[in-house]
């Protein structure tokens, strides 16, 4: 091999490993709980949502249902998770009889438990499970920032059916539970929770 052809060899395995690096995932210290909440919560799209069923055969059973949540557009965490919810589909009308409902988001839905060899079950790969209900938003102040929170991440949003009976909603949290490393899963308060911030160059 040429040292021309060695060179472009080693440059080009270089700007590989440059792009590989940037695109890794970088979570908070697992000791630092309610930033890894709102961590998780800021990084994931997507929530496993489990209500009280209403519907044959299944009334009064837990039932869970996937739906897009943002919590804010990239890089403006708020820790409160947004959906934007039809009446006609089957939780949300579990949601209109008891709004009492349990989220899930875990790294698994991103690439770092893939990029540290991480199954999804493992204590590892670092998942929240959030308790409280789904308050569906009046127009105004929060409804809209609820649209430029989804939207912005969720863009095929904006060309959904308008004959859907579509609203904003959000997820208003009474408990946070964290599993992020061996030893069990560790509570988080709200008020832990909505103080800690997802950035790491504020802390």
């Amino acid at each position: 091999m040429s040292a021309v052809v060695r060179a472009a060899c080693v440059l080009l395995l270089g700007l590989l490993w440059a792009s590989c690096s940037s695109h890794r995932v970088h979570i908070p210290p697992h000791e630092e709980v309610a930033r890894m909440a709102r961590f998780i919560t800021h990084q994931c799209d997507w929530a496993s949502m489990a209500t009280i069923s209403t519907h044959q055969p299944i009334v009064g059973k837990p039932f869970s249902n996937l739906f897009s949540v943002s919590d804010g557009p990239l890089g403006r965490s708020t820790g409160v998770p947004f959906f934007y919810l039809t009446r006609m589909e089957v939780s949300v009308q579990d949601l209109q009889v008891n709004p009492a409902a349990s989220l899930s988001m875990s790294l698994a839905q991103t690439h770092y438990c893939k990029q540290e060899g991480f199954d999804p079950q493992s204590p590892l790969c670092a998942h929240i499970i959030l308790s409280g209900s789904v308050l569906e938003l009046a127009n105004g102040t929060e409804a809209d920032f609820a649209k430029k929170s989804l939207f912005s991440r969720h863009p095929e949003m904006i060309d959904w059916p308008s004959d859907h009976d579509w609203f904003f909603a959000k997820f208003n949290i009474t408990q946070v539970l964290v599993l992020d490393y061996f030893g069990g899963v560790k509570s988080v308060t709200p008020e832990q929770y909505f103080n800690a911030s997802p950035d790491r160059k504020h802390h």
